[in-house]
């Protein structure tokens, strides 16, 4: 059950989220993955030098630092070490990951034929997803969680870009928080991600379609479940 106040409830007895047991994956399937934090300064590795020992090619001494746009540093500084190789023009990122549940909001697009990819790099055609991060909204000591009051006005569905949803993975039904300015890839290989047996309803899907349309262009469809929403929580923000 969903609150009344929530695009969720006003959908309802339409079902939000509904049980798939083939665990194929397909857009609106709940999954877990391993997610980067988004930082505002991304952070990078710089190698100074091997260790002590010169020859020894498998340990560095390395330094994080800011990655900043307007400068134009170099991934070692030093001796090159082989366990960290340097490529012309790229930096080492280091970022903070958390096992999070997420939608795949894409599967990858259509695959590309072998005889394109002869004499291209792998990255070039690896297939990946696009997911949309959840994030709890509850503090639980291990996160801070989200003020009660924001939370509140994502459920009234006033910003494009946070959609609160309470996730069938979650016992104790709190409410979590999806990003849509969060979507990131994920390689599709299958030590990549874990599915769950959860999947967005075609009816979900749909809302979740306007409220792309909406973060992407600031217009939402005026026949959607979203823009009902929308419109009946206007006096309760």
């Amino acid at each position: 059950m969903y609150p009344d106040d929530s695009v969720q409830g006003v959908l309802h007895p339409t079902p939000w989220w509904i049980p798939d047991a083939t665990l194929t994956l397909k857009r609106g399937r709940l999954i877990w993955v391993f997610l980067p934090h988004v930082s505002q300064e991304p952070a990078g590795l710089f190698i100074q030098g091997r260790a002590a020992d010169p020859t020894d090619h498998q340990k560095a001494l390395f330094q994080l630092g800011p990655l900043r746009i307007n400068h134009n540093p170099t991934a070692t500084a030093g001796l090159p070490v082989a366990a960290v190789p340097s490529h012309p023009g790229e930096v080492l990122a280091v970022y903070r990951a958390k096992k999070r549940p997420a939608v795949v909001l894409s599967t990858g697009g259509t695959q590309v034929p072998s005889m394109l990819r002869a004499g291209s790099s792998r990255w070039q055609s690896a297939p990946s997803l696009l997911v949309i991060p959840s994030y709890g909204a509850i503090p639980d000591g291990t996160r801070g969680g989200w003020p009660s009051d924001f939370v509140h006005r994502i459920q009234l569905c006033e910003f494009p870009q946070y959609i609160l949803d309470w996730l069938p993975i979650s016992a104790s039904r709190e409410p979590s928080i999806l990003r849509l300015d969060h979507i990131q890839p994920v390689g599709l290989h299958y030590n990549s991600y874990e599915l769950t047996p959860w999947v967005l309803s075609n009816a979900a899907l749909e809302v979740l379609d306007d409220w792309l349309l909406w973060l992407q262009t600031g217009l939402v469809p005026k026949e959607g479940i979203l823009y009902m929403a929308q419109e009946g929580f206007k006096d309760m923000r």
